[in-house]
């Protein structure tokens, strides 16, 4: 199924075999980096705005996965 979903202010038609719903979800949060990266730097074009929004997901990612792997450490031991 496509889905259409803005990013940016770009129109992307995105394939999914899962829900729509969660896909939306995902581009809104790209969008939603994207303008906070756009609007502390002011001076970046389209695709650097792009590359520091993703780092910033990334940093997120690491730093949840690192806190979950502890967790899990933890769980183990008990």
């Amino acid at each position: 199924m496509k889905v259409p979903v803005e990013i940016f202010g770009t129109t992307y038609p995105l394939r999914t075999d899962g829900d729509p719903e969660y896909l939306r979800k995902l581009a809104q949060m790209v969008d939603s980096h994207m303008k906070s990266v756009a609007q502390r730097t002011r001076s970046f074009s389209g695709p650097k705005i792009g590359v520091m929004a993703a780092l910033e997901i990334a940093d997120e990612y690491c730093k949840l996965k690192k806190d979950y792997d502890e967790l899990l450490a933890l769980l183990e031991e008990k």
